[in-house]
């Protein structure tokens, strides 16, 4: 399921230009030569997916031991439903419980760093402000988290929150090299479209937790279950 990551990102990020195209527009990128403003779009890049990889890796951990509680393919139909509820739930009684208060001053430190790093023109303050962005909150980035933890492994989430990065990049590289180049009209049409793919990827969760033996998609339960018994793993290495 690693591939939804990239798609999640890819039809997400005209709302990563929403959200983070002030900083992409603002970027001290080096345009003097073309070699420099590649380079340095890269360390940007990097600087993000690097932080997705780190807080996937946490919410992977996460979900590993939500496996162990005994939830094993039941994680990923709950995170599936989660996924469309959160959707579906106006955004508007989200906001009367304010889950990111207790982070505002956190938040206001991350900010203020930013801002002092989109003043200076280096190879560091590049890769700096591509990896504090990625911290910042954002409605995309926690619906790839439920993703994350649906994987169950540390390393597996580390790996779907670095794809999930990568399916914006094309999108954010157009911001830092051409700036706002996607009429607002028609960028505010295709974030309407957004909540269809995450709905479609919640769907597959489920349909992969339900282990309906339909390859790639919903593999038999066997291949979807840990078990702490050394002769039940060997039974099922061998199907």
């Amino acid at each position: 399921m690693l591939w939804t990551a990239f798609v999640l990102g890819l039809a997400g990020s005209f709302h990563c230009i929403g959200m983070c195209g002030p900083i992409a527009f603002i970027l001290p990128i080096d345009k003097s030569s073309v070699t420099k403003t590649i380079y340095q779009t890269f360390l940007y890049h990097f600087g993000r997916l690097l932080s997705y990889a780190i807080i996937g890796i946490l919410f992977g951990f996460l979900g590993k031991g939500l496996y162990l509680a005994g939830f094993q393919q039941r994680l990923s139909i709950l995170m599936g439903i989660l996924m469309i509820v959160t959707v579906l739930i106006p955004i508007t009684i989200f906001n009367k419980f304010n889950f990111s208060k207790p982070l505002y001053k956190l938040i206001g430190k991350l900010k203020q760093n930013l801002g002092l790093y989109l003043n200076k023109k280096s190879n560091k303050a590049i890769f700096t402000i591509g990896f504090l962005n990625g911290f910042l909150p954002c409605g995309l980035v926690y619906m790839a988290l439920i993703g994350a933890i649906s994987t169950g492994n540390s390393l597996q989430g580390g790996i779907y929150m670095a794809i999930f990065g990568l399916g914006t990049v094309p999108m954010m590289s157009g911001a830092i090299l051409l700036g706002n180049f996607i009429n607002v009209s028609i960028r505010n049409k295709i974030q309407k479209i957004i909540p269809i793919f995450v709905i479609i990827i919640g769907l597959l969760f489920i349909l992969r937790g339900l282990g309906l033996g339909i390859p790639y998609i919903s593999p038999p339960n066997a291949k979807l279950q840990l078990s702490s018994n050394p002769a039940t793993c060997v039974t099922i290495d061998k199907n």
